[in-house]
Formats: C-alpha cells, structure tokens, sequence
C-alpha cells in the first residue's frame, strides 16, 4: 500500500492499493472532527486520485472505535463568530461546502463506512457517496437546532427527499438514526456488522470477483430489523405536515402515540428561530433541482445565522463552552418569533457567494 499526500502531521491517512484509494479520517479523540486542515486534504486526494489510472473507487472511513465522523469543527466555528472573524466562517463552510458536492460528483465510486457516531459534517462526508454503509454501532443525526443552528453540508437535501414527513421530524428534532431509520430515511444504503468492515475493505482492494464495488457490498450486506422511524411514520407524518412549528407541537400534544409529548417537550427546549428557519429550509429543498443548489440555500443560512443571530454563539455556548445546557434563547418563545423571520433567512445574500 502507497501514501499519497499525507503528511506527517495530517489528520486525514490516504494511501492507495490494488485499485483503491483509501481516505482514513484520523482524529479519533474528537471523534474524527472536521478542521479545515482535514477538508483540504481530503480534497487533495480526490483530486490526486480523480485522474488516477490505478484508483478505480475510494473508500472513506474513520479512525477509532467510537465514530466515523462527529461533525465539524463547531469550537473554533464559535472562537470566529465571537471574535467577528466572519470572512474565515464564510470560507471554511464554502470549501467544507465543496468537498461535499465533489464526493457526490467524483468520477470514480465512493463508498463510506459510516460506523459508530456520524453527525453534522460527517453526513456531509458520508450522506452524498455512491455507497453508504452503516453498521450496528451507527449513530446517525443532523442536530443543529440543538445549538441554535440549522441543518446543512447538504443536509436539508437529504431530509427533503426522506419518505413523508421524517425530513422534519428529524431536522428539527436532531433525533438519532440507527442504521436501520438510516437506509429507511435515505441516509444509507447496506448494513454491514462492524466485524465485517475489515473483511469489505479488503475485498474492495483485491478487487475479487464479483469486481463492481456494490456486487461486492452485497455479500457482506445482511438483513436488519425495521426500525423506530417506520414504526412511528404515521403520527409523525401527521405531526410534522403542519404549517407551523407551533402547529406542529399542537399536534404532537393532541396526539395519543407514547413519543409525541416527550417530542413536543424536546422541541420546546430548542432555539425557536432554529426550528422555525429550518422547518422552511427543509421544505424549500424539496423544491430545489440538486444538491448543489441546496448546498447554496445553506450557505446563505449558514451565513445569516453567523452574523444575525445570537442563538448560535448562546447554542454552541451552553452546549460545549461552559456546558451549562442551558442555553438563553431570542426570543425565547415560538410565538414571539415573527412570521416573517423564515423568509427573510431563506432571502438573505451572502457578501462573498458559495459558488464563484
């Protein structure tokens, strides 16, 4: 097996054998977190091995026992906003925003192992491959609203196109997916059990027959059991079909289904601008004609949020700075955030634009 474009202080192992490039996220004691450093290098190697005439596919994994990715850098996302760095915000978000739109276009099939904790950034990186694996340590969620943020890294596209109204439910509450609400949600596509990881990566780089990397998945590919999302599918739907995000706690309280109140309750703890601009952007993605252009709609809320809102610096504050969990939201209530406020979020205009 060959290095190839790691340095020794790089948190991202690339090396390539038999036909396959191999991405290794290598941060294991932030579970595998994206710093700007780790996106740039990984997209030196996709662009090293794009053209590559001995990379056939790409594997990416990650480092560790407990995930594959746990999200982004969202610390040093905080330092710049208090610090009003927001020029640096802007540019780490449109190169992470470009890694995740090339692993969706890359010529060459990427196929993610997506085990233990994949969240935020990690669905970036894993969410858009060509084949997405997930075992039965996985952990999978876009919890942004839990730090007064919304969901993005092409999130909101894949929410938008979960069966029913699960891309609500699951962008405004954060829930966690197991592997199986994963594949059920769009999220994955085979469930392999960890033990078995090792055994796939190195059918990928021999290249045994059957040779095509999803005939290869598949013998390593076992049944799982239906999950708790099917199982709640209808009172979610008709929960989260609701105009409103008050509407739709309305609706969770009236319901008779066990998960509905403590759902009402969870979503009343969130920031309500949070929940309000992200019940409009997963709506509005549905709309949209690729994940390009859903990247972009985040982008301008990403950057509104950045430089508007106090509920993400107080998000990220109460959550991972002084870990009271107690975050002060404004305003604090869902009735007092104005109607408007969604549409205004969606309309802002970043000063520099994603896609130059």
């Amino acid at each position: 097996m060959t290095d190839a474009t790691h340095a020794p202080d790089s948190r991202v192992r690339a090396r390539t054998s038999g036909g396959l490039g191999h991405l290794t996220l290598d941060r294991p004691e932030a579970i595998n977190a994206l710093d700007l450093g780790m996106i740039r290098d990984l997209e030196a190697a996709l662009d090293a091995w794009s053209t590559h005439p001995d990379v056939q596919l790409v594997l990416l994994d990650g480092s560790g026992e407990r995930g594959f990715c746990a999200g982004g850098d969202v610390r040093g996302l905080y330092e710049q906003i208090v610090a009003g760095e927001t020029d640096e915000t802007g540019g780490f978000f449109r190169e992470e925003y470009a890694l995740n739109a090339r692993l969706a276009e890359y010529p060459k099939p990427v196929v993610v192992f997506a085990d233990g904790i994949t969240m935020g950034g990690g669905i970036g990186l894993a969410g858009h491959a060509a084949i997405r694996i997930v075992t039965e340590r996985s952990r999978l969620a876009m919890p942004e609203t839990r730090i007064g943020f919304t969901p993005d890294v092409g999130g909101t596209w894949l929410l938008a196109h979960a069966p029913g109204r699960l891309g609500e439910y699951l962008g405004l509450t954060g829930a966690s997916m197991t592997a199986s609400d994963a594949i059920y949600a769009g999220f994955a596509d085979h469930f392999v059990p960890s033990d078995r990881l090792s055994s796939l990566a190195e059918a990928l780089e021999t290249r045994a027959d059957p040779s095509s990397p999803t005939e290869l998945v598949l013998l390593f590919d076992e049944s799982v059991e239906p999950g708790r999302l099917r199982a709640d599918q209808v009172w979610i739907d008709d929960a989260f079909s609701a105009d409103t995000v008050a509407e739709i706690i309305g609706r969770l309280r009236a319901s008779d289904a066990d998960a509905a109140s403590a759902t009402a309750d969870a979503l009343e703890q969130l920031s309500p601008t949070a929940l309000s601009v992200t019940l409009a952007a997963v709506r509005a993605a549905r709309e949209l004609p690729d994940l390009r252009a859903a990247l972009s709609q985040e982008y301008a809320l990403v950057m509104w949020f950045a430089t508007t809102q106090p509920d993400l610096r107080e998000g990220i504050r109460a959550q991972l700075v002084d870990k009271d969990r107690n975050p002060k939201w404004n305003p604090a209530a869902i009735a007092d955030v104005p109607s408007e406020r969604p549409g205004e979020a969606l309309a802002h205009s970043p000063r520099i634009p994603l896609w130059s």
